[in-house]
């Protein structure tokens, strides 16, 4: 089935912090490493058949190592992209799979190399396959699906749920030396339906704004421009005690050059 998504994404540092240590990677574009984060909305479309991915990264380790671990990700993913340029059917998850270990190799040689004794980021991504949409992630950053006035965590929280005080630590991340334990991403697979919409996005999003409020704020029939917005607005009003990324995509009917494209391409195989 072809479809189009509609996509828009921010990263702020928030009202507490002085840098950014997250980042993202959608459709090509991410920030420098020593970014002071956006004051904008950035928004785009992509034809399923054009290979679009979507990533939110939320770094961690002192003395800057946290938006340098984002970086890297997001780095390696671009190139981990633009290396394999198109997807054929069935493809994404083994793409997501393998993009996740390329981000890890990055990050864990940076660490070797730096003397780095811990450093990580969060991935949180969403691939468009020819009729599923795949989620993958490590971490703490979520994925949320969103339809009509439903909304559903579809990602994993990969913490130490028995940790009594402070922030639970991440039982999985990029960033784990292949000698101490193996990646092991949540994947979860679903149906690609025109409508439904997706939400990926930092735990600066997830600690300012209750699943409830963003469930109200999701089921809104508005842009995703516009519902990124809002979802910003909402967690700098709520304090903005951390950095927050937001990533927000609609799945769509095709573009009329992708229905000719397929067109063209069902008469060649009647002849």
């Amino acid at each position: 089935m072809a479809y189009r998504i509609a996509y828009a994404y921010t990263s702020h540092v928030g009202k507490i912090r002085e840098n950014n240590e997250d980042n993202f990677w959608c459709c090509g574009d991410y920030l420098n490493v020593d970014n002071q984060g956006m004051t904008e909305v950035r928004f785009g479309s992509a034809d399923q058949e054009e290979f679009p991915l979507l990533a939110v990264f939320d770094g961690m380790g002192g003395e800057s190592c946290g938006e340098v671990a984002a970086y890297l990700a997001a780095d390696a993913c671009q190139r981990s992209h633009r290396e394999k340029g198109t997807c054929a059917p069935g493809e994404v998850e083994s793409f997501l799979v393998e993009s996740l270990k390329n981000m890890n190799r990055s990050v864990c040689e940076y660490a070797r190399t730096n003397r780095v004794r811990s450093m990580g980021t969060t991935a949180a991504m969403l691939g468009f396959d020819q009729d599923e949409i795949i989620a993958c992630n490590l971490g703490d950053s979520r994925i949320y699906q969103s339809y009509s006035q439903s909304l559903i965590q579809i990602s994993t929280d990969h913490i130490l749920k028995t940790a009594t005080f402070g922030k639970a630590p991440l039982t999985q991340y990029v960033g784990i030396p292949e000698e101490s334990m193996t990646l092991d991403p949540a994947l979860v697979r679903m149906e690609a339906v025109p409508g439904i919409r997706y939400l990926l996005c930092s735990d600066g999003l997830t600690d300012m704004l209750s699943d409830q409020e963003l469930k109200e704020i999701l089921a809104k029939e508005t842009t995703v421009k516009k519902t990124v917005e809002t979802l910003l607005q909402r967690t700098l009003e709520k304090g903005g005690k951390d950095n927050a990324t937001i990533v927000f995509c609609e799945i769509q009917e095709p573009s009329i050059k992708s229905r000719v494209k397929q067109w063209f391409e069902r008469q060649k195989k009647k002849k």
